[in-house]
């Protein structure tokens, strides 16, 4: 799977996508593709998030999309201030969107459209706002 889901992998689009669902909203958005992950996927989506500084938005509405590719694993995670608003099951509804399209080796396709519903929700309940905006890089960040 590394090699496809690499060679698959358009950076562009998906920094497209996080600029788009970012634009109308104070939220972040990122994406850290690693190729192993030794722990549970939401565990090592929190050290992540915690290394990436995901937690300093003064909302605490970042969200970070964590795939380890190799070992088939990924996790969604949203700070305090978005988990606050989005319904219980709404998590789990992004994670099926990368499930379904990863299956089908449709990896930017499945990172986009999660990219997109998270946009959405932060759209909603966190709208743009000048003291608060780019307070963290788009990006996609690579692990070893």
């Amino acid at each position: 799977m590394a090699a496809d889901f690499l060679k698959e992998i358009e950076e562009k689009a998906i920094t497209t996508a996080i600029e788009a669902a970012e634009k109308g909203t104070s939220g972040e958005i990122r994406v850290h593709l690693e190729p192993n992950c030794s722990e549970l996927a939401l565990d090592r989506a929190s050290e992540v998030f915690a290394e990436l500084h995901m937690h300093k938005t003064r909302l605490r509405n970042g969200v970070l999309i964590y795939v380890a590719y190799e070992d088939h694993k990924f996790a969604i995670i949203g700070d305090g201030g978005i988990n606050a608003v989005v319904e219980d099951d709404f998590w789990s509804k992004e994670k099926e969107i990368l499930y379904t399209h990863f299956k089908d080796g449709k990896y930017t396709t499945g990172i986009c459209e999660a990219i997109n519903g998270i946009g959405a929700i932060l759209h909603k309940h966190f709208p743009f706002r000048d003291d608060l905006s780019g307070e963290l890089p788009n990006e996609i960040s690579f692990g070893e």
